[in-house]
């Protein structure tokens, strides 16, 4: 006698299995698209036709087409580096405005770029600062100005943050340095296992960026930990791209997965810490409002 299909999956079945069972996470658990993207690298376009254009007239006009070109291609750099800093501070809940105006010095690099080619074919003052100036404003609104207030700074110790500041920037370099290495071991693999290390460490940064007070917590592992870290990935790469060492490799990739469960605890811990402190501060302030006779 025929029966009917039935189980986790069916129509009827019972999905409580599969919405408590926790998923795991891929690889690209928290990715982020790259800031600088095609529309930003399409400014080095019109320098590299400007260059090549203007060596075909006389020598003042291949001067000033050349000296156009080239700063085009600054705007065009500070324009990239502008971006980064824009999206590393979106990426942070308390991060300072950029030191330097990147993104308004590009516009005005590229303003300014634009008023020299346009001299360059109509001599006079119009003509270049009609272009220029269109060419600046054309710039701002593309791709907009950069960040001109600090965010989340209010009642943070600015001594304490610029430890924390140093303290990142020595766990950045660190881990930058680790993903070189690993490249040149050519193993797509351990590549994404250090990303997904990186992640679990950067985690971490920004609970400390969030919360300075969790410096002294946590700079053993910022600093010791992640400098043998990255000394281990230089010397697995060294080993790996000789003869591709399958025992170094699985030992690398396991202390990888120490180094990650390690982290993790820890910036739980962090964080369990941290509420605490918020429940120490909410039963002070009870205590407070309780004594001026006010009833909650």
């Amino acid at each position: 006698m025929a029966q009917r299909y039935g189980g986790q999956f069916s129509p009827d079945g019972s999905s409580d299995d599969i919405d408590d069972a926790p998923r795991p996470k891929g690889a690209y658990h928290k990715a982020t698209v790259h800031p600088v993207g095609a529309k930003s690298n399409i400014m080095f376009i019109p320098p590299i036709i400007l260059a090549g254009t203007s060596i075909f007239g006389g020598a003042i006009s291949m001067a000033i087409g050349l000296v156009g070109a080239g700063t085009l291609i600054l705007g065009a750099w500070m324009l990239r580096e502008g971006l980064i800093a824009h999206a590393a501070y979106d990426e942070r809940k308390v991060a300072r405005r950029p030191g330097f105006p990147r993104k308004i010095a590009a516009a005005v690099l590229t303003g300014l770029g634009a008023g020299v080619a346009a001299y360059s074919s109509e001599p006079g003052l119009i003509a270049p600062l009609i272009f220029g100036g269109a060419a600046g404003a054309l710039h701002i609104g593309a791709f907009g100005i950069d960040p001109m207030k600090d965010k989340g700074m209010e009642g943070i110790d600015t001594f304490q943050q610029d430890r924390v500041a140093r303290v990142v920037d020595e766990a950045e370099s660190h881990l930058e340095a680790m993903a070189d290495a690993v490249k040149r071991a050519g193993d797509r693999k351990v590549e994404a296992r250090v990303e997904r290390f990186q992640t679990k460490v950067r985690e971490m940064i920004r609970t400390v960026e969030e919360d300075p007070r969790d410096l002294t917590a946590a700079k053993k592992y910022l600093g010791v930990y992640l400098m043998g870290a990255r000394d281990a990935a230089v010397k697995f790469s060294d080993i790996y791209s000789r003869n591709e060492d399958r025992d170094a490799r699985s030992s690398f990739m396991m202390l990888l997965t120490d180094l990650e469960e390690s982290f993790g605890k820890k910036t739980e811990k962090l964080l369990l810490d941290n509420n605490a402190d918020l429940a120490v501060e909410i039963d002070v302030l009870r205590d407070r409002l309780q004594r001026e006779g006010v009833r909650l």
